[in-house]
């Protein structure tokens, strides 16, 4: 059958002779006559190759038909070396049959489908094997995984409304990926009355989209494909099979835009809600885009404000074509040119000029063709280099990645600096009275020493007066319930200082979740340094003793003996109990006098130093407990936070595709 071919799992096409690529309405006698001649071609003897889905026919053919010549082919196989000699001639196609190019046409509604027939070939693989999926290189999938594992790290410290664009970009990545790779889908946009729809006939070579002069005129997304294998991907942008046409058969257009998926979209300012809607959803979707502007609307704020300047990062996959320059007389084409280069550059869009990657800016004039084979050229070397889906998936890439700049970025040092941990810990220490706690150990130290190598004259006196003094003109006690209020105070300063200094420069999120961080580990925090201080501090039982200890135990004895002899003796003389002799018992005595404070003295300054290392001991064990007990509660939870927030500024330092030390800049 002439211009016969396949849909590679796409809706059938459908058009007239003189009128190709319009769809012909169902119920027309040209439909009667295509099923009858496919009734008659089915019922013949042979091989058959027929595709029959629900709702649809197609046109089948026997071993008499000629063979199908596959896209791309230049030379097509002869008829006569290709038909069996005993193969009945193929009846000749009715009056209206399909003989222009087009694939097939729709069944008639309300005419019962005839039963799916299996699909017999076996001369090479199908147009759905032929489009081999698409393949990122390693730089793209590296960002991708790295914006994969940047989403699942920050899902509990970021909402879902600041995370959806980078779940939609690895989503849409991930889908056309698994899609073919030879296609490249370019969707033509444009305002109303641009002659987008004209543009794209032509491009097409045949009128497929509708042009008038009412407005809007395109209402649906309407696709051509210039090869098979495409009909996964027009699945994916919600095309309908009645919506789906190829363009003229012609092997020069074949061979120059193969692969190429070409679709009108409505007006993208249309007054319908719906055209919009649909414009923005197939425009998130495609791999590239070719706007038309027109002389009097090329500086539309819509269309720079709410097009143009958000997709600036997609300059590479990006056609601006200024049509209808027939309208324009002499040089204004160049000048409006000028303009519209001048309008894109502010816009943020670069421009594909002097071996430079961005946006091509074309201008022609669709209505007479003119400048129409340069921005054909232009498409087929655009799709034929293959990379126009994976440079989109990168721009939507870099685009997740400046929106998500804010939450990750930052240009100043994170983290604890070992000044603020031990300012944290002294701040605990002192919460806890670790100094005081030292000070009353080396005190207990000294007051213990002094009772055991003190003069036993000097210790009654201070029994008596610490048993009978009267409390009048000492300092008063502190209450309790003051003094563990005072303590709670000093921790939560303690614990808000920390947070403060820990999220100082962290953006917005992380700097919450570091702060609260610090305050579910100060809760309960007082009551635990009280448990602590209560286990470290002073230990049961009287303070060790040094080594020279007993000995100057045993010499403060020996003056008391002294003195107590001596004194014994000069009693005796004077009751006459024994000779007289001055001499020796005031000797005795004034040597037990002297000798006992200066023992006392002598210990005192000998036990200053124990003294102030066991207080130091003490003072240290407190202040590592509060330590510990705040490493644990605050700075382990603190740094916890920080270091996941380091996690994902390397993985978003991956995602931009820079170093991770270049990202902690």
């Amino acid at each position: 059958m002439a211009g016969g071919g396949e849909s590679s799992g796409a809706a059938p096409f459908s058009g007239r002779p003189g009128e190709a690529g319009a769809e012909v309405r169902d119920g027309g006698p040209e439909d009667e006559a295509e099923r009858a001649a496919a009734e008659r071609a089915l019922s013949g003897a042979g091989r058959v190759y027929a595709a029959v889905g629900i709702g649809r026919a197609r046109h089948a053919r026997v071993d008499g038909d000629a063979p199908r010549r596959r896209r791309g082919d230049r030379n097509p196989p002869r008829r006569d070396q290709d038909v069996p000699p005993s193969a009945p001639a193929p009846e000749p196609p009715p009056t209206g049959a399909w003989d222009d190019g087009l694939i097939a046409r729709r069944v008639t509604e309300g005419t019962p489908a005839p039963e799916p027939v299996a699909v017999v070939e076996t001369r090479g693989p199908t147009a759905q094997a032929l489009a081999a999926p698409l393949a990122y290189d390693g730089p793209l999938r590296a960002r991708l995984d790295a914006l994969r594992e940047l989403v699942g790290l920050s899902r509990t410290r970021l909402d879902s409304r600041t995370l959806a664009e980078a779940g939609r970009v690895l989503d849409e990545a991930a889908a056309r990926r698994r899609l073919s790779g030879q296609h490249t889908v370019v969707a033509i946009a444009g305002a109303t009355g641009s002659g987008k729809s004209q543009l794209f006939n032509s491009l097409a070579g045949v009128t497929i989209s509708e042009t008038g002069v009412r407005r809007p005129t395109t209402s649906a997304p309407i696709a051509c494909s210039w090869s098979d294998g495409a009909a996964s991907l027009l699945d994916r942008l919600g095309i309908p099979g009645r919506l789906r046409r190829r363009p003229v058969q012609s092997v020069e257009a074949e061979a120059q835009l193969r692969g190429l998926v070409l679709i009108d979209l409505p007006d993208h300012d249309s007054a319908a809600v719906q055209h919009r809607e649909q414009v923005d959803r197939v425009l998130a979707l495609v791999d590239a885009v070719v706007w038309v502007v027109d002389p009097e609307k090329y500086a539309d704020a819509v269309l720079h404000e709410r097009y143009l300047r958000p997709m600036a990062g997609h300059a590479e996959v990006m056609f601006v074509v200024l049509n209808q320059t027939d309208r324009l007389p002499g040089e204004a084409t160049e000048q409006v040119l000028d303009d519209l280069r001048r309008l894109l550059d502010e816009d943020g869009i670069a421009l594909g000029e002097y071996g430079e990657p961005g946006a091509t800016v074309l201008a022609l004039s669709a209505l007479t063709g003119d400048g129409v084979g340069e921005l054909r050229d232009s498409l087929g070397q655009f799709v034929a280099e293959r990379g126009a889906p994976a440079r989109r998936i990168a721009a939507d890439l870099d685009h997740a990645a400046a929106g998500l700049r804010p939450v990750y970025a930052t240009r100043r040092r994170i983290g604890l600096s070992e000044q603020a941990r031990d300012e944290f810990a002294d701040r605990l220490a002192e919460a806890v009275g670790a100094t005081a706690a030292g000070e009353a150990a080396e005190r207990a130290w000294l007051r213990n020493a002094n009772r055991a190598c003190g003069t036993p004259w000097l210790r009654l006196w201070r029994w008596y007066q610490d048993r009978y003094d009267s409390p009048t003109g000492r300092l008063p006690v502190r209450n309790q319930a003051d003094e563990e209020a005072t303590a709670r105070q000093r921790v939560e300063h303690a614990v808000r200082t920390l947070s403060e200094r820990a999220s100082t420069g962290l953006p917005a999120p992380w700097a919450q979740a570091v702060r609260e961080a610090a305050v579910r580990g100060s809760q309960g925090l007082p009551e635990a340094l009280d448990e602590l201080a209560a286990r470290a501090g002073l230990p049961p039982g009287r303070p060790p003793r040094p080594g020279w200890w007993p000995a100057a135990v045993l010499t403060q004895a020996a003056m008391t003996i002294l003195q107590i002899v001596g004194g014994l003796w000069l009693a005796g003389q004077i009751v006459d109990v024994m000779a007289p002799n001055l001499g020796v018992p005031v000797l005795l005595m004034v040597l037990g006098i002297i000798g006992g404070p200066l023992v006392e003295w002598s210990c005192r300054m000998a036990a200053r130093g124990p003294a102030r290392r066991y207080g130091t001991d003490a003072e240290r064990r407190l202040r590592e407990a509060a330590a510990g007990c705040g490493r644990a509660r605050v700075l382990d939870p603190v740094a916890a936070e920080l270091l996941r927030y380091r996690e994902v500024r390397e993985q978003y330092a991956r995602v931009t595709g820079v170093g991770a030390a270049a990202g902690a800049g």
